[in-house]
């Protein structure tokens, strides 16, 4: 099992991760990045998930790399 992890205090909201990633990412009315059925912890969001699919290639092309993968 891994883990996405979305530090969203660096989030600049270019949308990238959702246009890349919209199996586990989305915007959230703030305009910044959000994990689809993440759990939220102050400024990370936090997310177990089965199969890393698409969120490797969200984190590598995030400009401001706050997507970070856990094995």
């Amino acid at each position: 099992m891994a883990k996405i992890i979305l530090d969203k205090s660096k989030c600049v909201g270019c949308g990238v991760c959702q246009a890349v990633c919209p199996k586990y990412f989305e915007l959230g009315q703030d305009g910044k990045s959000k994990l689809k059925k993440g759990k939220n912890n102050s400024d990370k969001e936090e997310l177990e998930i089965d199969e890393i699919d698409c969120a490797q290639e969200a984190a590598e092309s995030c400009p401001a790399q706050c997507i970070h993968i856990e094995n």
